[in-house]
C-alpha cells in the first residue's frame, strides 16, 4: 500500500452539512442554532474578560496608587554594635560581606545604634551623622565610597534633562 492509496473506511466520512441555505431543506432559517439568544447571533462569542454584563474582574479589583521612584537608592543598614562585635580595626563592604553582616552587591550604610569602644577605619557608601560622630570619637576614621554609576542620580537632581 502506498500513501496515495490511503482513504477513510467506507461510510465513515460524511459531507459537511450546508447550513443557512434557505428554508427549502434541513438547516435553513435558524441553521440549527435555536431561536433567540447570544449563541444564535453572529459568532456567538463575547469579548475576552466579558462576564455577561456583570462588572468584570479587571474593573472590580482596586487599582494601585502611588509611584515607584526610579532614583531611589537603597542601603543595607549596619549598626555600630555590629561593628563592635566584629572586633576589627578596618571595615569595608567586602569585609562585611565575607563576615555575613551585609549581602553581596548591596550598598552599605553605617547607622548609629550601639556603642563603639575601639578605633575602626570605616569605608561605606553612606554613614549617618550619629555614627560618624561615634566613630570619630572612638579614634577611627570614615571614608565615603562613591555610588556605582548605574544607581547614581543625575547631578542636577532633576530626572529630566534638556528641558
Amino acid at each position: 500500500m502506498r500513501v496515495d492509496e490511503l482513504a477513510p473506511a467506507p461510510g465513515s466520512a460524511h459531507r459537511a452539512k450546508r447550513k443557512g441555505r434557505g428554508t427549502g431543506g434541513k438547516g435553513g432559517k435558524t441553521a440549527g442554532r435555536g431561536t433567540k439568544g447570544q449563541q444564535s447571533r453572529g459568532r456567538g462569542k463575547v469579548a475576552r474578560g466579558f462576564e455577561g454584563g456583570q462588572m468584570p474582574l479587571k474593573q472590580r479589583v482596586p487599582k494601585l496608587k502611588g509611584f515607584n521612584n526610579p532614583f531611589r537608592v537603597e542601603y543595607y543598614a549596619v549598626n555600630l554594635d555590629s561593628l563592635q562585635e566584629l572586633g576589627m580595626n578596618e571595615v569595608n563592604p567586602q569585609i562585611l560581606m565575607d563576615k555575613g553582616v551585609a549581602h553581596k552587591g548591596t550598598l552599605v550604610k553605617v547607622l548609629g545604634r550601639g556603642e563603639l569602644s575601639v578605633a575602626v577605619k570605616v569605608s561605606a557608601h553612606a554613614v549617618s551623622k550619629s555614627a560618624e560622630k561615634a566613630i570619630l570619637a572612638a579614634g577611627g576614621s570614615v571614608t565615603i565610597l562613591p555610588l556605582p554609576h548605574k544607581i547614581r542620580p543625575p547631578a542636577n537632581g532633576n530626572q529630566f534633562t534638556n528641558r
